[in-house]
């Protein structure tokens, strides 16, 4: 489905683009780099047009958010160019063209049924207890946090109704402990995975009044937002020094429920003995 287009998502096409080519070298893309200075980091913009195959006045327009609508082909071409991973890839398409379409399960679903849905993901996150877990809305809007997360992780419960977002606490309001090293590596992680999901939504008025608000409480977002990092998938295992359980090594997994885009469900499991006891004991 094709969409009109916006200043603002032209303006994040044009500052994505142009974070993606300086961060590349010459020698990244297997160009010779003639040992000279540049004057500015990163590939050229002929450089980015001659690899993807397309002429250098239209990649200079499309890179100064001209209102121009580039073919799925041509942004492949641009996508393999600046050596874009999925997530990036997904992020150009976004910006650049079009919203990625809905689940064919999902488009047409009754409101009400989304309603019982999100409802019963809610009821399984409390399930899943003394494993922590949690579940996120869109722009990061927490739904559930489960006692197990509260204890491990921390309670969201200060925020006030109008602040419970996941990015709002990491970024503006860590309360107790600040902004530890983790914790940084995990607000880290949370914006990139929101830049993904604004640029699906780029110019509309709630997610241009969220991001004005973390925008003037945090000078760390804005810093981290000029770097245009995104991911989706987030998977791994993460090791916490707790104050009351002691070292905990946790795998961790974010998925996206089937039927529900907009929403992210957050579990931990324990990664070793160790840690399985102390869960138990919640």
């Amino acid at each position: 489905m094709t969409v009109a287009s916006s200043p603002v998502r032209r303006d994040e096409l044009r500052a994505f683009l142009r974070s993606r080519r300086t961060r590349l070298s010459p020698a990244d893309v297997g160009l010779p780099d003639n040992g000279g200075r540049r004057r500015t980091p990163g590939l050229r913009r002929e450089e980015v047009a001659a690899l993807a195959g397309v002429g250098v006045s239209w990649y200079t327009w499309l890179e100064q958010g001209r209102d121009i609508n580039p073919s799925p082909e041509v942004l492949d071409a641009l996508a393999h160019a600046l050596r874009l991973d999925p997530a990036e890839r997904r992020t150009l398409f976004a910006l650049a063209r079009t919203e990625l379409p809905l689940a064919d399960d999902v488009a047409g679903t009754d409101p009400e049924r989304l309603d019982s849905d999100v409802s019963q993901l809610i009821a399984l996150v409390h399930s899943m207890h003394p494993n922590p877990a949690y579940l996120l809305g869109p722009m990061t809007r927490i739904l559930a946090w489960n006692r197990a997360a509260s204890v491990v992780l921390g309670s969201p419960d200060h925020l006030a109704p109008n602040r419970r977002y996941l990015l709002w606490w990491l970024m503006v309001d860590p309360r107790e402990g600040g902004m530890t090293a983790q914790r940084q590596g995990t607000a880290r992680n949370t914006l990139a995975r929101f830049r993904a999901e604004y640029a699906r939504h780029a110019g509309e008025q709630e997610y241009e009044e969220f991001l004005a608000q973390i925008r003037e409480h945090s000078g760390q977002f804005r810093e981290w937002w000029g770097e245009h990092e995104v991911i989706e998938a987030q998977r791994g295992t993460k090791v916490m020094e707790h104050p009351q359980l002691g070292t905990l090594r946790l795998h961790h997994a974010q998925t996206v429920p089937t039927g529900q885009p907009e929403l992210r469900m957050a579990v931990y499991g324990p990664a070793d003995e160790a840690t399985r006891a102390a869960l138990a004991n919640l």
